[in-house]
């Protein structure tokens, strides 16, 4: 799906010019860090959602696919029949979901009919079994009765907190949530508060927490957050001004179900230390808060594992 994707967005920017691109690019950079939280699109026009699409769609479908992986792992006999991605835009979202389950039916609601209209477009020949519908984000939103699965994705930065609430509390009527955010101290407390609201209104937390308890980092301290390996075309170098071929998004997230799954003993918080004869791990586990764990030679395959793991991994 990521080449499919790359492959929709090649030639997005022709005939852009590249100062308007740049301009919309730090204009929603911005927007992205959840700085300027609003009650109007921020997504306004067709260069601001092409710049958009070159400049965070990978980005946004990579971190959105590996929370989607961390959830489908504590279920894997289940994939949803429906999918409702609130504040989509141009549907990166969607695309992640298309990639981790089949045979399922999307409906990508935004406010910007300029990002629906692109999402459509990039969207046209690889998933036709998605609807683009335009709707106001915050107060009044509502989930159909029936949907599976919800994503809210680098959305809840954008929204005042009275229309946060809102878009967590219409999440909850789905079978499955999931929200990502990016991957700051701010995004992790947006994210931290939509996780109390989903465990108030009953639903089990399963990734990457190992319990629904209360989080076990002192906000101000530290915050929870993971990291995704995005390969950038040449497009996406231009349009952010970049060299390498790749670049690490970090992002946050949470993933909530009423379904009967239950999350992993423990989770990778911290990329592992490599060490001679050793690993080091970070974890968040389910009864005993943040610990570090170290990992030797005599532990055999424990340790061989411990040696393959990555930041954001399941361990028992």
């Amino acid at each position: 799906m990521h080449e499919e994707l790359r492959a929709a967005l090649a030639g997005l920017l022709d005939g852009l010019p590249p100062t308007q691109a740049a301009q919309a690019v730090d204009r929603l950079i911005t927007n992205y860090r959840g700085r300027t939280p609003t009650d109007a699109p921020v997504l306004r026009d067709r260069a601001d959602v092409a710049a958009y699409a070159a400049y965070r769609m990978p980005a946004t479908f990579e971190a959105v696919r590996a929370a989607l992986a961390a959830f489908a792992a504590r279920v894997p006999d289940w994939s949803p029949a429906t999918h409702l991605d609130i504040g989509g835009g141009t549907g990166a979202a969607t695309w992640a979901t298309a990639a981790t389950w089949e045979g399922h039916r999307s409906t990508v609601v935004d406010w910007a009919q300029p990002a629906l209209d692109l999402g459509r477009e990039l969207a046209a020949k690889i998933l036709p079994d998605t609807t683009w519908q335009r709707q106001t984000i915050g107060a009044g939103l509502t989930v159909p009765e029936g949907t599976d699965l919800v994503t809210v994705s680098y959305v809840l930065g954008e929204l005042r907190p009275e229309d946060r609430r809102a878009v967590v509390a219409a999440a909850t009527a789905a079978r499955a949530v999931v929200l990502i955010e990016p991957g700051t101290p701010d995004g992790y407390l947006r994210i931290r508060e939509a996780r109390t609201q989903l465990t108030e209104a009953g639903l089990r937390i399963v990734a990457p927490c190992p319990h629904s308890d209360t989080c076990p980092i002192v906000p101000g301290e530290d915050w929870c957050h993971f990291s995704a390996r995005v390969s950038r075309s040449s497009l996406h170098r231009q349009v952010k001004g970049g060299s390498l071929p790749y670049e690490d998004e970090k992002f946050s997230y949470v993933a909530a179900t009423t379904l009967d799954a239950h999350p992993a003993p423990a989770r990778i918080i911290r990329k592992p230390q490599l060490r001679k004869g050793q690993v080091l791990l970070d974890l968040c586990t389910t009864h005993n808060g943040l610990q570090r764990t170290t990992v030797t030679k005599r532990h055999g395959t424990h340790y061989r594992e411990a040696r393959d793991a990555n930041w954001g991994d399941d361990w028992s």
